[in-house]
């Protein structure tokens, strides 16, 4: 009778853990997924649908990344990536090619001002900042790759696009730019050729 009740008791404990054990794996994959968004979509489809590799790779990225603070840009350099900025999108109409080179390269050295890893260890950098700039990271991405000639000149509009939104964040001083909710913000008053009607956009590929 004995025996029996302590097996009772151990299985209960067992159960118990287990329970408890699968509703902290649950929350912690909704967790993931709330503050990753679409880059903890894009690991998944990178782990072929593997949801708990994906997950573990999410999770060595916020212990290797998760402590990183964002350091002040130094004096005047705000204006001067700004302008850069502005002259890339510039430069985009006449060499979309050249165009996304400078700006893999911008964002790059924008990161590691910002105190992100060096742009010269690309998929950590990235890695860094999926970890803190989940919604605006794919756009550097897919600057990236259009570097290596992927893709034509409407593929190379849409990264740029796309990567002004991290642009934006790292080059912000603060968490909240009021610019935003006032008057245009500086780094809206250079010129965006991919405003522009398509067929402006000139170099090699679709237009």
């Amino acid at each position: 009778m004995i025996t029996a009740v302590i097996i009772a008791v151990v299985v209960i404990a067992v159960a118990a853990v287990l329970f408890v054990g699968l509703r902290r794996a649950r929350g912690g994959g909704r967790g993931l997924k709330h503050r990753f968004g679409p880059e903890y979509d894009h690991t998944v489809a990178r782990h072929d649908g593997d949801v708990r590799a994906a997950e573990q790779e999410l999770r060595e990225r916020v212990r290797l990344h998760g402590s990183v603070k964002a350091q002040p840009l130094p004096p005047g350099a705000r204006e001067r990536y700004v302008a850069q900025w502005a002259d890339v999108q510039e430069q985009f109409v006449e060499s979309p090619q050249q165009a996304v080179v400078e700006a893999d390269a911008l964002l790059a050295r924008l990161a590691r001002d910002r105190g992100f890893p060096d742009g010269s260890r690309f998929d950590e950098q990235v890695a860094a900042l999926s970890v803190h700039h989940a919604h605006s990271v794919h756009g550097y991405r897919k600057v990236h790759t259009a570097t290596r000639g992927q893709g034509g000149t409407e593929e190379m509009r849409e990264a740029m696009v796309e990567a002004r939104r991290l642009f934006e964040a790292l080059v912000t001083e603060h968490t909240v730019d009021s610019n935003r909710h006032g008057g245009d913000s500086t780094a809206d008053r250079g010129h965006a050729p991919w405003a522009l009607p398509r067929r402006h956009a000139k170099g090699s590929g679709t237009s």
